[in-house]
């Protein structure tokens, strides 16, 4: 009997039964008392399972004054895609904090999650060696910046903001209301109200150079006006009318993008010669464009036409780079 089936029937023994002397768990096991006292100290440190000795009847039992106690389960010996991404980002992205008050609460955490990836009787570091996650954690983000504008949006203060724009390769100085930081594809993003342009605007926090705190309260902008103003199309973007873009993948390419989640509204259905025509809102056409052209000649634009010529502009400009074969050899 392996250590995983030795897990299951402890916690059968116990279930069924009021208390467990420990004489019947080393008899149902066929093991040892040394290899029981370890295997009592993995399920209560790693997995949390409330395991208590109950003197008064001579037995283990489970703890009824904890509030888990009837709704604890061992976990899966298989775990699905989903879960093994979300265990092992959540132990990198904890990994990756510094230490400061939560250092212990942290510490916890990663036990916990250790001891849900190695109750297969697989180490955590076998399953890091076997599977690779990358792009996992805030990336280049200034800790310290990243810092302040937490601490801008919980205390309701205004920022000044320094912005590197990424066109003119220039810094652009602003006074913000910040409303909250949104995740989106891998990216940070600062949603805001612009006190100088007087409009709601999101900022990829990779392109904030500085911030630092105003004694100024915030504007205060409700959620529903973010979501409309922010959140209607793809991307990040501060248009209040989003558009659909019309997308016709190749058959090539039809099976692959029918899987991927480019918005939450978005709709699509296969055509008669197995490619694949793709319908997603946008507000802003530049992220989207950008994400177009890394298909290639596997997608064509079908409408609207401003988006279609934005993408064709783009495309010429790329070509024209390779005219000139004596630019290339330089």
């Amino acid at each position: 009997m392996d250590r995983v089936e030795r897990f299951y029937k402890i916690q059968q023994m116990l279930a069924s039964r009021r208390a467990v002397p420990r004489d019947a768990f080393l008899g149902k096991l066929g093991i040892s008392r040394a290899t029981f006292k370890r295997d009592l100290e993995y399920l209560r440190e790693r997995l949390m399972m409330p395991i208590v000795w109950d003197r008064g009847v001579g037995g283990y039992r489970l703890d009824a004054s904890d509030p888990t106690q009837s709704t604890f389960q061992l976990p899966g010996l298989w775990f699905s895609a989903d879960e093994v991404h979300a265990l092992l980002a959540m132990e990198q992205l904890l990994r990756r904090i510094e230490p400061g008050l939560l250092g212990p609460h942290i510490g916890a955490l990663r036990a916990r999650i250790r001891g849900f990836m190695e109750a297969g009787n697989h180490a955590l570091e076998e399953f890091e060696r076997r599977i690779r996650l990358s792009g996992i954690g805030p990336g280049a983000i200034d800790a310290q910046l990243f810092q302040t504008l937490i601490t801008a949006l919980l205390h309701r203060r205004r920022l000044g903001l320094k912005q590197h724009d990424r066109l003119s390769d220039s810094v652009q100085q602003l006074e913000v209301s910040p409303q909250r930081l949104v995740h989106f594809r891998e990216h940070w993003y600062l949603d805001s109200w612009c006190h100088a342009q007087l409009e709601l605007r999101s900022f990829p926090v990779d392109t904030l150079v500085m911030a630092r705190l105003i004694d100024k309260r915030a504007r205060e902008i409700t959620g529903k006006t973010l979501d409309a103003a922010l959140g209607e199309g793809f991307g990040i973007s501060a248009a209040r009318k989003a558009e659909t873009a019309v997308l016709r993948f190749s058959p090539q390419r039809a099976r692959w993008v029918a899987r991927e989640r480019w918005h939450p509204q978005q709709s699509g259905s296969y055509e008669l010669d197995g490619g694949y025509v793709l319908q997603v809102p946008y507000s802003d056409p530049r992220e989207l464009v950008m994400d177009i052209l890394e298909y290639g000649d596997d997608v064509i634009v079908l409408g609207p036409p401003a988006l279609r010529a934005a993408v064709r502009e783009k495309l010429k400009t790329a070509l024209a780079s390779y005219r000139d074969d004596r630019r290339g050899r330089r």
